[in-house]
């Protein structure tokens, strides 16, 4: 599938059941694994799990194909996996958190910095 389309597919699935702050980063340039990455808040693990769902239903209705779903059970972080895009739907406290936009966004010496100075905090 086009991934256009599948990125249109994902968002329509998310807006559909009022998923938050929706945003979408292109990482072709950072990575060879996927080539989006797709972040989005519920505000509970109820939502979560139902923006997981509504988004792997609307993917297979089109044609594609849904490789893998995490994090379901527990709903704070639910994963899931779409070969080109992975779309992470989380809390916002857990979004806040994890600050995945700005990891994503980073350059990647910029990146390995941020891995390093963390790694450094922890060591201390």
């Amino acid at each position: 599938m086009d991934i256009r389309k599948l990125q249109k597919i994902v968002v329509s699935a998310l807006e559909d059941i009022k998923a938050v702050d929706i945003e979408v980063i292109n990482v072709t340039k950072l990575t060879s694994l996927f080539d989006r990455v797709v972040i989005a808040s519920g505000n509970s693990n109820r939502q979560t799990r139902a923006l997981a769902n509504h988004v792997q239903e609307k993917v297979k209705e089109a044609g594609g194909e849904v490789i893998s779903v995490e994090g379901e059970q527990g709903g704070e972080w639910v994963l899931v996996d779409l070969g080109d895009i992975v779309v992470h739907l989380m809390q916002p406290a857990v979004r806040s958190y994890y600050n995945l936009e700005e990891l994503w966004q980073t350059t990647p010496a910029a990146r390995r910095k941020m891995v390093a100075a963390s790694m450094s905090q922890a060591a201390e």
